[in-house]
């Protein structure tokens, strides 16, 4: 037997479950087929190992897809500020939300507390159904319909599949889409640590000729670190006794906290800049790192899925509401123009910034020292890169408005 669906989401982390969710009550029928369910909320848990910078615009489309307040009663930690600074000179930054009016610049949020929060929004859509454990084994792209096979059998029939299902996208491959790009050679260690002083609600971003250590707020006082450094260093300080990582992290860190004086368990992840060369074919549609990856040092990944998903969902429900077929590539390509080029200008600079900042060489080093310290004293430039980086400027989705 062959179900039939008007969307097929493949993938139901942060930006597949959001992406479902956006559709919610739209009267379409909604299929997300996810691998792992998401683990329940549970208070007395240990903190994430992952989590997530979400700017304004991401808060708003948690807002309009009602589980913000479900986040906020649980563990969230806003960021009212934030310090770069460049360990090979003198060069600094400072950010303040204050300047552009604001109470904060974003929020430090637990990726396993998104996606839960997500996950129930999901459970209380009569339009939607969970298919879960479920991986595509199959995908065939005709004219007037999308076809999944899963790996328990069930085919699926689609009028449109979304492939959210991650950088390493089984979807995207088997629908023949290339990508571009690269490893860099660092990897991610990250973990949650107790430093001994305040951090102010402040995200504190140290550049290292190996790549940056951000050290981000979060509640009691913790922070969440993620350090991007080459892979042989980071298995280095993964193998590390507590004590040992604590004190490497105060240095590195220039005590700018104190000292660390406790961690949780360590992990490390590689780190890439890749981009698929199509976002969209008929009958099928990328979103979030199915369809770009970006370093992590700015935490603007899940932020652009997000703008991914909501922009899409607005594509779809307007070519619905026109009575025009939401799979076909002239109704597709709308969405492809509205986020690819902001998407790549995103991993532009940020891999500019990472390529600057991980420079050796003395002339390098001169000017970016230089360039930080001439930003700072250029308060409209320092309001605009953050108006720009919270979502507050450029081509925004209805959702996020």
């Amino acid at each position: 037997m062959t179900d039939h669906y008007d969307i097929i989401i493949v993938g139901g982390g942060m930006v597949g479950a959001a992406s479902a969710l956006a559709l919610g009550g739209s009267g379409l029928r909604v299929a997300v087929i996810e691998a792992r369910a998401a683990q329940p909320y549970d208070a007395g848990a240990d903190a994430d190992l992952r989590v997530s910078a979400i700017t304004q615009a991401s808060q708003r489309i948690f807002t309009a897809l009602g589980v913000w307040q479900t986040m906020a009663a649980r563990r969230i930690s806003p960021f009212r500020e934030m310090r770069v600074w460049d360990a090979a000179g003198s060069g600094a930054i400072h950010f303040d939300s204050a300047d552009i009016g604001t109470a904060t610049l974003g929020w430090i949020i637990e990726n396993q507390i998104i996606q839960s929060a997500l996950w129930e929004g999901l459970a209380a859509q009569s339009n939607i159904e969970v298919i879960c454990p479920a991986l595509p084994v199959e995908v065939s792209l005709a004219e007037d319909v999308a076809r999944l096979v899963l790996d328990n059998g069930r085919m699926l029939n689609a009028r449109l599949i979304v492939a959210a299902d991650g950088a390493d996208s089984r979807v995207r491959e088997m629908a023949g889409i290339a990508t571009q790009g690269w490893r860099y050679d660092q990897q991610g260690v990250v973990a949650t640590v107790t430093p001994q002083r305040s951090h102010q609600d402040t995200a504190w971003q140290r550049f290292l000729p190996d790549g940056p250590l951000a050290l981000l707020p979060l509640g009691n006082g913790r922070c969440s670190i993620v350090w991007s450094t080459s892979p042989a260093q980071a298995e280095r300080l993964l193998a590390l006794d507590e004590d040992a990582f604590c004190q490497e992290l105060s240095v590195a860190s220039e005590g700018m906290l104190g000292d660390i004086v406790a961690t949780g368990p360590r992990a490390a992840f590689p780190l890439r800049l890749q981009h698929a060369r199509d976002y969209v074919r008929p009958r099928l549609a990328l979103i979030g790192d199915a369809a770009h990856c970006v370093h992590p040092l700015a935490g603007q990944g899940v932020n652009l899925g997000l703008l991914d998903a909501a922009a899409l969902a607005e594509v779809l429900l307007d070519a619905r509401q026109a009575g025009r077929d939401i799979g076909v590539l002239k109704t597709l390509r709308r969405y492809e123009r509205w986020r690819k080029g902001d998407n790549l200008l995103m991993m532009g600079v940020m891999d500019g910034f990472k390529r600057l900042f991980g420079a050796a060489w003395s002339p390098v080093r001169l000017v970016r020292n230089a360039g930080l310290t001439f930003t700072d004293n250029m308060q409209p430039v320092k309001n605009l890169i953050m108006r720009r980086a919270m979502g507050l400027a450029g081509d925004l989705p209805r959702l996020a408005l």
